[in-house]
C-alpha cells in the first residue's frame, strides 16, 4: 500500500547518507586495510553501504588510544555532574536522530520502522539517560571496624571496555552495552555486527557531539573472527561485553583465560518456554499475546518464547488460536511501511539456516499448524521466511533444543504443572519463560522452579530499566539494563587507614 507515511520513510532512506569509516580518537578513517564490509538490505538485496571492516590493527590502535585517555583521566576523572550532562544530552541527540537510526537498522536488519521507532529507538534512549541518571547513585562504604583504624570501600572504573553487540537490535544493543560502560567512567571500544554496523558509527558521533571526548569511545566494525577476537583477546581491554551466540560466547571466554583473565560479561542464546496451564480465562487473548512473544522482530530475539508449553486438555484449541493470530497480525512486507509486521531475516545465510530447521521438523514428525516455508517478495536477494508453528513436538527434537533465532515455534503438551516445569527446564538454556495463569499460588511455584534468569506472569517481555536482563546456564552470565549493569563496570578497592 503506498501511503504518505509509506512515502515519508522510503524518502529519509534515499536521502540517507551514512558514516562508514571506523571511528578511533574522535576521528573517521579508513580501516588500515582498506577492505570494506558489504552491507545489503535483506528485503531486497540491494546494497546499503560499503562499511570500513577493521582487522586486528585497527582494534589495537583504538585499544590503545582508549587505554591512554582512561590513564590521562579526560573521562574517568572528569567531575561526576559534568559526565552526567554529556551523557544527558547524548541521550536527546539519539532522540533527535531518531529517524535516521530508524532507517540505518530497517534497512541493514529488516526490522519494521514501526518496531524501530516503538521499542528500539526509545530504548536506546531510555536506557542512556537511566545510567547518566545513576552515575551519583553508585556508592561505596564505610565498615565499622576498630577505633584505631578507617576502613572505606571505593568503587572505580575498570578501565577500557569492549562491546560486542549483535545484528538483532543493532540500536538498541549497543546503548545497553556502552551506556553502563561509559557512565562508570570507562574508556569504550566497541565492535559491531558486521551485517549491522550504520547505527553505531552514528552513536560514535552523536557522542562527539554531545561533548564526549576524543577516544573515549571508539567504534570498529570488523568481522567476529579478525576484529571481535583482537578485541577480546587485547590487553588493554579489562571487561568484555558480549550479547550473541552461545558458541561464540565460549570463545570470549577462552579469550579472557587465555590473555589477562578480563571480565566477561556474555548474553547468549535462548529456548524459552512460555507454559500455558488449563486454567486461564481467556485463550484467545493468550493466544494472541503468546504469538507476539514468538514472533515479533522476525523471531530473531533471544528470549523469543519459541516453545510453547499447553496443557493437554486445551492444546487442540490453542493450536488454532495462535495460528489464526499470527496469520491475521504477521504478514511480511516492506520493513519501510508503517503497517508491516514483519521484516526479513537479516540475510541469505541465516535464512537457510531457519529453513533448514524447519524442514528437519518436518523429517522427525512435527505438523506445521501454519507457515514452514520462504516466501519470495519478487526479489532474488530478499530473505524473508513464513510465521511457522510446528504441533506434534516431542522436546527431544531438534526443533525443541535448539535455538532457530526466526519465526518458528513448537507447540508441547504437558500434564499439568509439575510436567510443564520439568519439560521447561529439560533444555540447555535458561534466559527466559512465561506463566499464563489465573492461579497466583502456582504461578509463584512455577516461577520459583524455572531455570531462567527471567520469568513473566501472565505477560511477555514486559519490563522496565529496573529490570535485570540476562540469563542462566548456556544463556550466559551477566546483567544488562539495570542498576546491576552499572556497578558491573565498576570495580571495588578497599582502602584502610591507619589512625594511631
Amino acid at each position: 500500500m503506498d501511503t504518505t507515511a509509506d512515502r515519508r520513510w522510503h524518502s529519509i532512506a534515499e536521502a540517507v547518507r551514512p558514516e562508514t569509516r571506523l571511528l578511533i580518537d574522535g576521528q573517521f578513517r579508513a580501516a588500515a586495510n582498506g577492505q570494506t564490509l558489504a552491507s545489503v538490505n535483506p528485503a531486497t538485496g540491494a546494497l546499503v553501504a560499503n562499511i570500513a571492516c577493521g582487522d586486528a590493527g585497527d582494534i589495537d590502535a583504538a585499544c590503545d588510544v582508549a587505554a591512554k585517555r582512561f590513564r590521562q583521566g579526560v573521562w574517568s576523572r572528569m567531575r561526576l555532574r559534568q559526565r552526567v550532562d554529556i551523557l544527558i544530552r547524548f541521550s536527546e541527540l539519539i532522540a533527535e536522530s531518531s529517524d535516521i537510526l530508524a532507517v540505518l537498522d530497517t534497512l541493514e536488519m529488516g526490522k519494521p520502522i514501526a518496531e524501530m521507532c516503538a521499542i528500539d529507538v526509545p530504548g536506546a534512549v531510555l536506557t542512556m539517560r537511566f545510567m547518566a541518571e545513576s552515575i551519583d547513585k553508585i556508592a561505596g562504604s564505610a565498615p565499622l571496624t576498630n577505633p584505631d583504624a578507617l576502613h572505606y570501600i571505593l568503587r572505580q572504573p575498570l578501565g577500557v571496555v569492549g562491546c560486542i553487540t549483535p545484528w538483532n537490535y543493532p540500536l538498541m544493543m549497543a546503548v545497553w552495552k556502552i551506556a553502563p560502560a561509559l557512565a562508570a567512567g570507562n574508556s569504550v571500544v566497541l565492535k559491531p555486527a558486521e551485517d549491522t554496523s550504520l547505527s553505531a558509527l552514528l552513536l560514535g558521533r552523536l557522542f562527539l557531539e554531545a561533548g564526549g571526548p576524543d577516544g573515549v569511545f571508539n567504534v570498529v566494525p570488523g568481522r567476529g573472527a579478525v576484529a571481535g577476537q583482537a578485541l577480546a583477546r587485547s590487553m588493554h581491554v579489562e571487561k568484555i561485553a558480549f550479547t550473541g551466540s552461545t558458541a561464540i560466547g565460549r570463545q570470549m571466554y577462552r579469550y579472557a583465560a587465555d590473555t589477562n583473565l578480563k571480565a566477561v560479561s556474555a548474553e547468549l542464546g535462548g529456548k524459552s518456554p512460555q507454559i500455558v496451564l488449563a486454567d486461564v480465562e481467556d485463550l484467545s487473548s493468550v493466544a494472541e499475546k503468546i504469538a507476539d512473544g514468538l514472533f515479533g522482530n522476525q523471531g530473531e530475539v533471544c528470549s523469543a518464547g519459541s516453545r510453547i508449553l499447553v496443557d493437554r486438555s486445551v492444546h487442540d484449541d490453542f493450536c488454532d488460536l495462535v495460528a489464526g493470530h499470527a496469520a491475521r497480525k504477521y504478514r511480511p512486507g516492506d520493513p519501510l511501511d508503517p503497517e508491516t509486521t514483519m521484516g526479513p531475516l537479516v540475510n541469505k545465510m541465516h535464512q537457510g539456516r531457519v529453513l533448514d530447521y524447519i524442514e528437519g521438523a518436518r523429517q522427525d514428525g512435527a505438523t506445521p499448524v501454519i507457515g514452514g516455508g520462504a516466501i519470495d517478495r519478487n526479489a532474488g536477494g530478499a530473505c524473508f521466511v513464513e510465521p511457522t508453528l510446528f504441533a506434534g513436538v516431542d522436546n527431544r527434537m531438534k526443533i525443541a533444543q535448539e535455538e532457530v533465532f526466526g519465526p518458528v515455534g513448537a507447540i508441547i503438551p504437558h500434564a499439568g504443572v509439575e510436567d510443564a516445569v520439568r519439560i521447561a527446564n529439560d533444555s540447555p538454556y535458561g534466559l527466559a519463560a512465561g506463566v499464563w495463569t489465573c492461579n497466583l499460588g502456582k504461578a509463584h511455584r512455577v516461577a520459583r522452579d524455572l531455570e531462567c534468569g527471567m520469568v513473566w506472569i501472565n505477560g511477555y517481555m514486559n519490563g522496565d530499566m529496573s529490570q535485570p536482563w540476562g540469563g542462566w546456564k548456556l544463556s550466559g552470565h551477566g546483567r544488562d539494563k539495570c542498576l546491576q549493569a552499572l556497578i558491573d563496570n565498576t570495580q571495588s578497592k578497599s582502602v584502610w587507614v591507619t589512625l594511631d
